[in-house]
């Protein structure tokens, strides 16, 4: 913030009463080296003021904040729904602050001027006219007040049509999976669909067109919402009843062997890098992968994975008692020290509540004792799991947990491939850190879409 002179300090009482918010904010948030539009509208009523967001990139429109305050120029717009949080300066007509989510923050200034983006080269991408027929879709979804909306595409030709539901990864998704730039299921449901096979995908409930909780959700309720989607393809006649499948990314990965395991009809499951061990362990890695492919220390990288063994070591003995948060806040507040680092511009009280967020969540504490080797078992569908090499979000050795998993549970029929130089994404990588993800132009490297189509081609005859 700039410095302000001495003869305009008793001025600013009186310009920040003064200082009329309300109205269109608009900001670029820089996460690794993509830029994502967020606007907030803010408004006020007598005295108290709230807040509308938006995510145009993300097709997400009208997300409903929690809470918004604006007090000695400072603005603070709480997003449970997201577990995010955005705190900005008011200096010269722009809020420079920082966005928060979950354990992550990223610089975000606010200006009321329209914002442009760097253009990015897609070139997986389809352009309409498609070959194959597009439709807009809802139904319900699998609770009362869930609608999914999505998009059905069918094969031109004599049907019915062999089928796939997307099942996107953690945290709200349109049905395109749109993630750093990338719009994966966009490029695979058109791939598949080339090849013959129809495939349904759809926002995740509370997001973009679909409605819903999704920050009260756990993975079983998504799991539900999967299942209203097969119901619903149930009533299609373009759709082969006894061809219906699913593929699952990330956590979609987890979520579609807890449906196959119910929904003993399917005729397959693919899953994209998807968990075979429980989530606290998913997590654990994920932060020494992603460490080590930042260029972290071995030493801060240690130090991080101990402070997580020990406050997932307090949440599976104290998670269901209500002395919980205070034993974790008491812990927190041992351990962090000057020796070790609060990240950005913290203080120790905002890094401590950004530690504990995640517990506030439902499906949070659901992820992280979820065991996905149980269920796996039950699996008895024919199975292909695939991963990278270079995945530092799930980590490639879980295709051998997995495959474990499903043959003890007396299932024969599953297939697993590592590729090389690959990452969460399946994209020809160097490091597989995510920095890289929005400057890599392939969305999904060619092999891996031949041998998912080529792989369910079979399955399907």
């Amino acid at each position: 913030m700039k410095k302000i002179l001495l003869f305009a300090i008793i001025l600013v009482p009186f310009l920040i009463r003064a200082q009329d918010i309300t109205g269109k904010w608009n900001g670029l948030l820089k996460v690794q080296n993509m830029e994502l539009t967020l606007v907030f509208h803010i408004s006020k009523e007598d005295s108290e003021f709230s807040t509308i967001m938006d995510s145009p990139d993300q097709k997400a429109i009208g997300i409903a904040t929690s809470s918004t305050s604006f007090k000695n120029s400072t603005l603070i717009i709480e997003i449970a729904e997201l577990g995010a949080r955005y705190k900005g300066q008011y200096n010269d007509g722009v809020f420079e602050g920082t966005f928060y989510q979950v354990n992550q923050s990223f610089p975000l200034n606010l200006t009321t001027n329209e914002v442009a983006k760097k253009k990015l080269n897609r070139p997986q991408e389809p352009k309409k006219p498609y070959p194959y027929f597009s439709e807009e879709v809802s139904f319900p979804g699998g609770a009362p007040d869930v609608k999914l909306a999505g998009t059905l595409t069918i094969p031109k030709g004599e049907g019915p049509f062999a089928v796939a539901v997307l099942i996107s990864g953690s945290g709200p998704q349109n049905r395109d999976e749109e993630f750093l730039t990338h719009k994966p299921f966009l490029v695979l449901s058109d791939y598949l669909t080339r090849k013959g096979i129809a495939v349904l995908r759809y926002d995740d409930r509370g997001f973009a067109a679909s409605t819903g909780n999704h920050a009260t959700a756990t993975s079983e309720d998504f799991a539900n919402d999967v299942r209203a989607a097969i119901a619903y393809l149930k009533t299609r006649n373009e759709i082969d009843q006894e061809h219906i499948g699913l593929i699952g990314h990330s956590e979609g990965g987890l979520i579609a062997p807890m449906v196959a395991a119910t929904n003993t009809d399917l005729a397959f499951i693919v899953l994209l890098a998807g968990p075979g061990v429980p989530g606290d362990q998913i997590l654990l890695k994920q932060s020494e992968l992603i460490g080590k492919a930042s260029g972290l220390n071995e030493n801060d990288i240690q130090k991080e994975l101990t402070m997580g063994r020990n406050i997932f070591e307090l949440f599976h003995k104290y998670g269901e008692s209500d002395s919980f948060e205070i034993m974790l806040r008491e812990y927190l507040e041992d351990a962090i020290t000057e020796e070790n680092k609060i990240p950005g511009e913290k203080t120790k009280e905002e890094y401590i509540q950004l530690l504990m967020s995640p517990f506030k969540m439902p499906w949070y504490r659901y992820f992280i004792s979820y065991d996905p080797a149980k269920v796996l078992r039950q699996v008895q569908c024919q199975v292909l799991a695939l991963n990278g090499s270079l995945d530092v979000q799930v980590a490639p050795e879980n295709l051998e947990y997995i495959e474990k998993a499903i043959k003890e549970g007396g299932n024969k029929k599953v297939t697993i491939k590592e590729y090389p130089n690959m990452n969460h994404l399946f994209q020809k990588c160097i490091t597989g850190s995510l920095d890289e993800y929005p400057t890599i132009e392939q969305t999904i490297d060619p092999m891996v879409l031949n041998d998912i189509s080529n792989w369910i081609e079979k399955q399907i005859k």
